[in-house]
């Protein structure tokens, strides 16, 4: 399967196939199964973030003894492993600096 570049910002969520559409912070090559891959994961981690917000709301719970946070945390982890995976060469040497 042929692939296609992708302009993502892990920022706001989104995947774009015209890099002027909006601002991104990372270039990849993906087919569509791999896209459809990356779109889960934001999905994932979305719905993760959703979830910690009403946590939020509770004072007392430290960060580190919420699984809603350990959730976002996992995803956010795997969108970068997979956005290195896709990510053109300076993709890969930025997120590679990350330390993440």
């Amino acid at each position: 399967m042929d692939s296609q570049t992708y302009y993502v910002s892990v920022q706001s969520k989104t995947i774009m196939t015209q890099q002027g559409d909006a601002a991104y912070e990372f270039e990849i090559e993906a087919t569509s199964e791999e896209l459809q891959k990356l779109q889960e994961l934001f999905v994932e981690m979305e719905d993760f973030d959703n979830r910690s917000y009403i946590r939020n709301q509770i004072p007392g719970i430290p960060y580190h003894h919420d699984s809603e946070n350990d959730g976002y945390d996992y995803y956010l982890k795997e969108i970068y492993n997979t956005l290195h995976e896709l990510g053109t060469e300076e993709t890969r040497n930025h997120i590679s600096s990350m330390n993440l």
